[in-house]
């Protein structure tokens, strides 16, 4: 597995969420913050105005999609002076994988829209996604793969078959792994994650040590497998990364250990082995250095953050 798709399967938590709304004109609807939580919103047909918290609003073009990678607010509206109406999306409560609404009985020009939500795990979440703006734009025509996904994903929405659930949840999956590939795409060259995933051998050695998180990387394995020197790896990967090699793999390590507690039952031992620690104790040492909590501890704790909803109500 590549890196990039390991941390989408490890950072989303639960079941994404979506709806394909059509808004007849007068609307100005508000789209609550959601913690640990993603969202979108693509334009299939019209010109919606994005309405951020601050700043400025946004004119929407057809094909359009908006990322909000930190779950913040916004208002989508048909004007930019249009008063937004009380929030329509209840965080607290689950919604359906995929639901159709209408919005509005105006008689101004039509706009349709698929937006939707990623629940993310607290403490799981990767700093790919954390080093992103608060709203990512990107135009599906640039971008011919996330073009493809939007557009089978509004077909299950528009034409549900058997299968569709099935569908649904892969396409999801897929137009995420293709927003962080555009976004990063898009970027100028520099420092980043953008430009990590640009970098060869960067990202070569993310790409080994995800793949073999159990193995004992040192520095000098993780360079031979960049193909760089130790030295001229040790100083890019900590550039582009935001810290040192060997940071990086505990960091990545305590992840997937928090998750195969959280989301499986598997033993403590098992969870050790898969994530290169030679006993339960060493883990358990690590974990709560890590994550302020026995192993154990953080298995019984639940999850406060429900899934994230999508769509109006």
């Amino acid at each position: 597995m590549d890196f990039v798709s390991d941390v989408v399967a490890v950072m989303r938590a639960g079941r994404p969420s979506s709806a394909l709304v059509a808004w007849h004109a007068p609307f100005g609807q508000f789209f609550p913050e959601v913690p640990y939580a993603a969202g979108f919103q693509i334009v299939v047909a019209g010109t919606p105005w994005l309405v951020p918290p601050v700043g400025d609003p946004v004119r929407l073009d057809e094909g359009d999609l908006v990322f909000f990678p930190h779950g913040h607010g916004y208002g989508l509206a048909d004007s930019p002076s249009r008063p937004m109406a009380a929030p329509v999306c209840d965080p607290e409560t689950g919604r359906p994988l995929l639901v159709s609404d209408t919005v509005g009985d105006g008689d101004g020009p039509a706009t349709v829209t698929l937006c939707g939500g990623y629940r993310l795990a607290p403490g799981r979440v990767h700093p790919l996604l954390g080093g992103m703006p608060d709203a990512v734009r990107l135009s599906a025509g640039r971008h011919p793969r996330l073009g493809t996904a939007i557009a089978l994903l509004r077909a299950e929405a528009e034409y549900p078959t058997p299968g569709s659930e099935t569908a649904v949840l892969a396409l999801l999956d897929l137009l995420l792994v293709y927003i962080l590939r555009a976004w990063s795409a898009e970027q100028p060259d520099g420092i980043g994650w953008a430009a990590a995933l640009r970098d060869p051998a960067v990202s070569a050695a993310l790409s080994a040590l995800h793949d073999d998180p159990a193995r004992a990387w040192t520095v000098r394995t993780l360079a031979e497998a960049s193909g760089l020197s130790r030295a001229a790896f040790a100083r890019r990967f900590t550039a582009l990364v935001g810290r040192p090699p060997l940071g990086y793999l505990t960091w990545w390590r305590m992840t997937l250990a928090a998750r195969l507690l959280r989301d499986t039952d598997t033993s403590l031992a098992h969870v050790a082995a898969r994530t290169g620690y030679a006993s339960e104790y060493s883990l358990s040492h690590a974990f709560k250095r890590a994550h302020g909590v026995a192993p154990g501890r953080y298995r019984r704790v639940p999850d406060p953050y429900p899934e994230p909803s999508a769509g109006p109500r």
